[in-house]
């Protein structure tokens, strides 16, 4: 989908606890840092939908296990994001998202964002205004 990526993030094996990478400023398709922020969901709950005018989002799971989506108004991207499948996801402004909680341990997002928050830059919707299976 134009405007979304996906970048396989390096984690080093330790034996008292390992290193996840999230991103370097030579990291390809990471932009400007505005600010970074963690987000925890819990178990089979949804947050979205919201779509940002100008931030760039960033998304990285060190813990738990969180299905995103993506929804440009006609097509959907999905991606389960683990420490098993470990990546960084990029999405550009003006896409919709939306994000679920998988592991019954702790979800935790982290946001590597392009702009530091301001509210009147998203737009934030019902889920049940864009329609998706997520079972």
């Amino acid at each position: 989908m134009d405007g979304v990526k996906l970048n396989s993030l390096k984690i080093i094996t330790h034996p008292k606890g390992d290193i996840l990478h999230a991103v370097k400023s030579s990291s390809k398709d990471f932009g400007e840092f505005g600010e970074a922020y963690f987000s925890k969901i819990k178990y089979k709950e949804i947050k979205g939908w919201k779509k940002h005018t100008k931030m760039t989002l960033n998304f990285v799971v060190p813990s738990g296990k969180v299905k995103f989506v993506v929804f440009d108004g006609l097509n959907f991207f999905t991606e389960i994001i683990s420490e098993e499948n470990y990546k960084r996801l990029t999405i550009k402004p003006n896409l919709w998202v939306a994000f679920q909680g998988l592991s019954e341990d702790t979800n935790l997002i982290l946001n590597i964002a392009s702009i530091e928050h301001d509210p009147n830059e998203a737009i934030n919707i019902d889920l049940l205004e864009i329609l998706y299976d997520w079972t």
